[in-house]
């Protein structure tokens, strides 16, 4: 069947789009433009700058992509648009949108980001390109280079414009931007509007015509299609949590959202060995290794992807029905941008929260932006998983009972055996437990303590919730006073950091750093900043290699000294 059959895109010529591109969305089946679109696309025809507020799956690609597809006159020699995005994943997404969009008019387009050769990427643009799809970091490569030349630039569009900002692209985009015509049409979208936000669009656009879809239909990501509910439970019980979750609630394909790669790589082999198909993304990872992993998710080979929120920016994965929050999110922006994946388009979807007694802090800055608020969950009990799992059986069973009724000769030889001294009832019996035992695992009699009681509503502790640090012991060394503590039965020591509150670190920083270059998880290591040192707590047994891989690292900027902290008192 043509996806052109019964498609209507008189709509989309209504907006003032060339003809070859209403053609080419015919092809594509779609039907009439989205809010984001019929809002911006008539400001961008008419050559005004724009400030857009649109969340992720809203259709703002096309938003742009249109526009700027139209403006094409295959006069100009070096590329007419620059399209800059916070991620390689986006920038291969834009891209094929823009190749799609544009087919008709033979439009060209480069993609250009990290992790991939840099002289593949300049042959390509030696060839000559319409439109530049990049990360900022490696168009600046390409700039000093001299390798990307954007004399004949008439428009820039800074998609996910606050994600490059949270991600330290600041610098980067004020050189680009430099770098093109004064007299360019400059476009920004943004699911947020924070201050700084604002502030760069005072900087470089020119009295901008703002199109904003409201939250409480987007930005918000509190559609009533997208379910949402919290786990408390501590830390050294979240993992098998989890599992007991997806057990349950058996999504189609899920993202996990985790702080760190190494909780991405340590997450993925536990899930994995619970029997999910999971694969892992974070940064550490080459390009043809993500792409190999994203084919195998869109592919519907494997149905958990685990990953960090920079890795997964930009993913749009059709099937997807869940999304897990590993760690609450401390951004309530970034819990915004995680659910707005799920719910699309009129879908249904999930959205799962794990949280720490410690955490509810976040939970209620994220029901303040939502306003919502969320709903506490009880972990499931093992009775629960086991009459779920009974379920699955039954119906496992029943689908075997068609098979085998096709093709029964073996079985029926077995079966006239058995019957020689055995009742057809008790043969069933047997024939269930075998099937329902082999789905069961110790793991799952094990005791998951319910953590709810210790939330409350107001953003404050309550009073059962006695420890902020979950499964710690307190002991103190006699010798010298100094406090030691254990985790989850494990030593911990402590590392003296040579950079502090007037560097401008956060906790963030540090955790982030040590898990990333040392493979710790996050969810182990502890911090406290002062003046001008920070105090860290590992586990005792990596304390010497996280030493080791932090010899090299910079913390905002400042290289920092590591070494075991002593008290010096």
């Amino acid at each position: 069947m043509n996806n052109s059959e019964g498609v209507d895109c008189s709509a989309f010529a209504d907006l003032g789009l060339r003809d070859e591109l209403v053609r080419a969305l015919v092809d594509l089946g779609y039907e009439e433009p989205t809010p984001i679109q019929r809002e911006a696309i008539p400001h961008l025809l008419a050559g005004h700058d724009v400030l857009g507020q649109a969340a992720t799956g809203t259709g703002k690609t096309a938003a742009f992509a249109l526009p700027l597809l139209h403006a094409l006159d295959g006069a100009s020699r070096g590329p007419v648009a620059l399209v800059l995005v916070p991620t390689r994943e986006l920038a291969m997404q834009v891209s094929e949108a823009v190749y799609k969009y544009g087919h008709h008019l033979r439009a060209t387009c480069v993609p250009v980001y990290g992790g991939q050769p840099i002289g593949r990427q300049i042959e390509a643009l030696k060839r000559g390109a319409h439109i530049v799809v990049a990360t900022p970091g490696r168009a600046l490569d390409h700039l000093r280079k001299k390798t990307l030349k954007l004399d004949d630039v008439r428009t820039v569009v800074l998609d996910e414009a606050d994600e490059m900002l949270d991600m330290g692209f600041a610098e980067d985009l004020e050189a680009i931007l430099e770098s093109t015509p004064a007299g360019r049409q400059t476009v920004l979208f943004s699911a947020t509007m924070p201050p700084k936000i604002d502030k760069i669009a005072r900087k470089h656009l020119s009295d901008p015509v703002r199109v904003t879809i409201e939250k409480s239909s987007t930005a918000a990501g509190t559609t009533p299609k997208v379910k949402q509910s919290v786990y408390v439970v501590n830390r050294f019980h979240k993992a098998a949590a989890l599992g007991r979750i997806l057990d349950i609630e058996e999504p189609e394909a899920a993202i996990v959202f985790c702080r760190t790669r190494g909780e991405v790589d340590q997450l993925t082999e536990t899930l994995n060995g619970r029997g999910y198909r999971s694969e892992a993304l974070h940064g550490g990872m080459d390009q043809e290794t993500r792409d190999r992993v994203m084919a195998r998710v869109r592919a519907r080979t494997a149905e958990l992807l685990i990953a960090t929120d920079v890795a997964a920016r930009g993913l749009d994965i059709e099937h997807l029905t869940h999304v897990v929050n590993y760690d609450v999110p401390s951004a309530p922006e970034s819990y915004v941008h995680r659910i707005g994946r799920v719910g699309r388009a009129g879908r249904e979807g999930t959205a799962i929260t794990l949280a720490e007694p410690r955490e509810q802090r976040l939970l209620h800055n994220i029901e303040r932006l939502t306003r919502q608020a969320m709903t506490f969950e009880r972990v499931p009990s093992p009775e629960a998983l086991r009459a779920k799992r009974m379920q699955t059986t039954v119906e496992s069973l029943r689908d075997a009972i068609g098979v085998v009724a096709d093709d029964h000769a073996d079985v029926d030889e077995v079966l006239a055996e058995l019957l020689s001294s055995h009742s057809i009832e008790d043969i069933a019996r047997a024939a269930v437990k075998l099937a329902h035992d082999a789905e069961i695992s110790a793991l799952d009699e094990s005791d998951i303590p319910d953590l709810s009681h210790t939330m409350s509503r107001d953003g404050k502790k309550s009073k059962k919730d006695f420890s902020d640090r979950p499964g710690r012991t307190k002991t103190f060394d006699r010798s010298g006073g100094q406090r030691n503590e254990r985790l989850d039965g494990r030593d911990l020591a402590r590392l003296y950091v040579s950079v502090g509150r007037r560097a401008g670190v956060r906790p963030g920083d540090l955790v982030g750093a040590i898990a990333n270059e040392s493979g710790v998880p996050g969810r182990d290591i502890g911090v406290r900043i002062f003046d001008s040192h920070s105090v860290v707590e590992v586990p005792a047994a990596r304390a010497e290699h996280v030493i080791r891989a932090m010899k090299q690292t910079s913390i905002r900027g400042k290289r920092a000294m590591v070494r075991l902290y002593r008290d010096e008192r």
